[in-house]
């Protein structure tokens, strides 16, 4: 990272939404710490091909170098798409790395766990939009962070972390998909972002930082 993120977009998981604990922790430390920051993290909607566009349009207008992305699980995977076609660093929790594959048995109606009363369909044709954009491989490793959880209940770890090879990664001995104990992924985000003044991020219980 050259210099802070000026902007950072926020992108959340499939059947998740802006009101994700992570999204609400990451907002709220900034807007304590850094209120000049720009934060953004918008409702994303079901089709991967929209969710791309809406994020593109909402930062048409942010200085790319001053920029930078948070994305989770799904979100993860987008933003690394979008952090290849912008040129942006990237912070990915748990993020999933072959979403194609994987979400071919969530199509139908599907509801958001933050408020289960919201509904959407995840539709067939959503799973080609998926192929299309994944990038081929991460041209500049470098440029990206990655939080993964030996204990995710929902992604292979070892594909994520191979898939992620030659970036800056915490990989957590235990935790969970949602990386319910969030306090230490904090930490080395914010580190690799450059947002906070407290001394590098050191290796956690259970948890190793590989560079």
């Amino acid at each position: 990272m050259p210099a802070p993120p000026s902007h950072l977009l926020y992108l959340h998981g499939f059947r998740s939404s802006p009101q994700s604990m992570k999204a609400q922790v990451v907002g709220r430390w900034l807007a304590e710490h850094r209120p000049e920051l720009q934060f953004w993290c918008p409702q994303l909607p079901p089709s991967p091909a929209e969710a791309i566009a809406l994020a593109l349009q909402g930062v048409a207008d942010w200085p790319k170098a001053r920029m930078a992305i948070i994305g989770s699980s799904l979100g993860g995977f987008y933003a690394s798409v979008l952090a290849e076609r912008l040129g942006c660093p990237a912070v990915l929790l748990n993020p999933a790395v072959n979403p194609a594959r994987d979400l071919a048995k969530h199509i139908g109606e599907q509801s958001t766990w933050q408020t289960p009363e919201q509904r959407f369909y995840f539709r067939a044709e959503f799973i080609p939009e998926l192929e299309a954009m994944k990038p081929v491989s991460l041209t500049r490793p470098e440029r990206y962070a990655a939080v993964i959880a030996k204990g995710d209940e929902v992604l292979d770890w070892q594909e994520m972390s191979a898939r992620h090879t030659g970036a800056s990664t915490l990989l957590l001995e235990g935790s969970d998909h949602a990386l319910s104990e969030f306090a230490g992924p904090l930490a080395f985000v914010l580190d690799f972002l450059g947002l906070s003044d407290a001394p590098a991020a050191r290796p956690m219980p259970s948890a190793t930082i590989r560079r």
